[in-house]
């Protein structure tokens, strides 16, 4: 019994050797015994009349001296300058930042500006309109018009009276692509008389209802068409099926 005693005893004091020290709460926080004996030490200097601590030496550069270009007293000089210069009470004085040109300050008791009417249009200028018009006059000139205003109603389309072939009509029944052979062509110079016969029109179109008119497709007596197709100068009915697709 008086073994295990002593084995807690000795614990016990193993565990409190192990503790930090506290620190002394009076002093406060990261002061310690040097700080506190040099506060003394200088309170104790003052009260019997030492010396106080050398003054911070003066130097002996001109006031006027400017500083050196690029430094950073330059840089604080310039930047003390601008805002000096940016500020309500000098704002817009300053002709070195506005490109060397004095800005208007707008204030309240600056004078009117004069406006100057040379060269304004009658239009534009109330003195000028009001002794060349009135208002009974425009209201005159407005009934004027009006009565000569006139609604012109729409009228129906009147009947086709051409009835020559449609190429419209042809390009529609048609399926086929041009250049594929529909019709037999027989002949020579097949090349000379389609430049020929085609050189007389003035639109692909007009060269389609000549031919038609004159037995095409299944006939070509001028040589319109010499790779038998069916369209006549290079015809080409694919815009208007695009067209009745689309539609």
């Amino acid at each position: 019994m008086m073994i295990r005693f002593f084995l807690v005893l000795a614990a016990g004091v193993a565990l409190a050797a192990c503790q930090p020290a506290i620190p002394d709460s009076g002093r406060g926080v990261g002061f310690g015994d040097d700080f506190v004996d040099r506060q003394r030490a200088r309170d104790a200097a003052l009260a019997n009349g030492s010396s106080l601590p050398a003054p911070v030496p003066i130097s002996a550069a001109p006031l006027n001296a400017q500083p050196a270009a690029g430094s950073a007293e330059a840089t604080a000089a310039e930047t003390a300058r601008i805002l000096a210069a940016t500020r309500p009470s000098g704002l817009g004085n300053d002709a070195a930042t506005n490109s060397g040109v004095a800005p208007v300050n707008a204030s309240p008791s600056n004078p009117a500006p004069v406006l100057n009417s040379a060269g304004i249009s009658n239009e534009n200028n109330f003195d000028a309109v009001s002794g060349q018009r009135s208002i009974d006059a425009d209201a005159a000139r407005l009934a004027s018009n009006r009565s000569q205003y006139q609604v012109i109603q729409p009228e129906a389309l009147p009947d086709r009276t051409d009835t020559g072939p449609n190429v419209v009509a042809y390009a529609l029944q048609t399926t086929h692509p041009r250049g594929t052979q529909k019709y037999r062509r027989t002949g020579f110079n097949k090349k000379a008389k389609f430049d020929r016969a085609c050189a007389e029109f003035a639109s692909a179109d007009q060269a389609q209802i000549e031919f038609l008119s004159r037995g095409g497709p299944a006939k070509d007596r001028k040589g319109m068409d010499p790779d038998g197709d069916g369209f006549a100068c290079n015809w080409d009915p694919t815009p208007y099926r695009r067209a009745a697709q689309q539609g």
